[in-house]
């Protein structure tokens, strides 16, 4: 009798290494804000945010990536809110996660909602990463940055078939020579280091229904596309034979959010984008968010007092590419259903209305189900 060995679950190597850093683009810039603008405590944020990560890698034996709630980070970044607010409604989207999950709501919606509205949602994330990565990332350093971006493109591409040394950390390499020679001097480094621990956050009743109204009603809808539906379908294009389900997916998102909150860690999901990320920077079980989440955790533990510092001197045209090649990879996606001519219009209308429209991940899932549904009836044609 053969005995059959599943895939490797968990592994450490130099591609998971460079795996790790796959989602850091999306990651970094949205952490150090609301650490920065919005008074939330460096070490409870750096550690829960490890924490997690490490917890779903091992839960899961794939590259799950753990990311900060895109919606609600940048409500909170545009309006200031209090650190409670961002808590209560961490809270409050979890427990509404749970409860859909439990009672079977999201295999009814993964049913109902067809693939083409779910490449639409991947499609549009990816315009929105590469235009974010273009507009803000890559340019931020002016003429030296374009420079540093362009012999990061040229790394990642040259040395893409390669495995001896994977191109991730070419690049990683690279942004830190950048950042020593041109930012390690002008940088304060007193009250560097330090002991930091999680600090417990108790949403009040007021916290709880200015979150929900805030951040969780404008979240729930991207969390569905994006988080849910859009990242079991990823794992069925990237790891086929170890497809999550999206109840699955559901129930590690809304504990993550009633126990993290909690102790002051922001409101995380999953994601298409940061699995595309890993999965495209050589990762290919646990090992990738494992080593990403213990970077985090070191952060927390002993650099909390200087983490905006630390980040600061990374240049940000070196995220910019991260996340260029993270959208890529997201858009690249939507080629199975681009044979089909329907299909392939519903997908770019929901594109269109993510990247065009108010609550534009609400209107694409929901009008793009019906469109799918009224053009199989025969009511409209393509």
């Amino acid at each position: 009798m053969v005995r059959r060995i599943g895939p490797q679950r968990i592994r450490f190597d130099r591609h998971e290494l460079a795996g790790a850093f796959g989602d850091i683009g999306t990651d970094l810039p949205l952490i150090v804000g609301l650490i920065a603008f919005c008074g939330l405590d460096p070490a409870s944020v750096c550690i829960v945010f490890g924490v997690l990560q490490i917890a779903t890698g091992l839960i899961y034996g794939i590259p799950m990536p753990v990311q900060p709630l895109k919606a609600m980070a940048t409500i909170m970044l545009a309006q200031r809110l209090s650190p409670g607010t961002l808590a209560g409604g961490g809270l409050v989207i979890g427990v509404a996660m749970i409860l859909l999950a439990a009672t079977r709501s999201l295999d009814w919606i993964a049913r109902v909602v067809p693939r083409s509205v779910v490449r639409g949602i991947q499609l549009g994330l990816g315009l929105t990463l590469a235009r974010l990565a273009l507009g803000d990332y890559i340019k931020a350093d002016g003429g030296r940055g374009y420079v540093l971006a362009a012999l990061a493109v040229a790394a990642l591409l040259l040395l893409r078939r390669q495995r001896r040394v994977p191109a991730p950390l070419v690049v990683i390499g690279l942004g830190g020579l950048y950042a020593l020679f041109f930012s390690f001097h002008s940088s304060p480094w007193s009250g560097l280091i330090g002991l930091g621990l999680p600090k417990l956050m108790v949403p009040t009743t007021s916290d709880l229904a200015r979150g929900a109204l805030l951040l969780a009603l404008p979240q729930i809808a991207l969390s569905l596309g994006n988080s849910v539906l859009a990242t079991s379908q990823a794992t069925q294009d990237l790891f086929p034979e170890r497809a999550v389900g999206v109840r699955k997916i559901g129930f590690t998102f809304g504990v993550m959010n009633v126990i993290g909150p909690i102790f002051g860690g922001i409101p995380v999901c999953h994601g298409c984008g940061g699995l595309a990320g890993f999965h495209a920077f050589g990762a290919r079980t646990a090992g990738a968010p494992v080593l990403y989440g213990a970077m985090y955790v070191v952060l927390g533990l002993i650099l909390a007092p200087g983490f905006a510092t630390v980040v600061r001197i990374f240049p940000m045209p070196v995220l910019g590419v991260v996340l260029l090649f993270e959208a890529v990879s997201l858009m690249l996606l939507v080629a199975d259903v681009a044979s089909e001519r329907s299909q392939l219009w519903i997908a770019l209308l929901v594109a269109a209305s993510v990247i065009g429209l108010p609550n534009g991940y609400v209107v694409g899932l929901v009008a793009g189900t019906l469109l799918a549904y009224a053009g199989r009836r025969g009511w409209i044609h393509a």
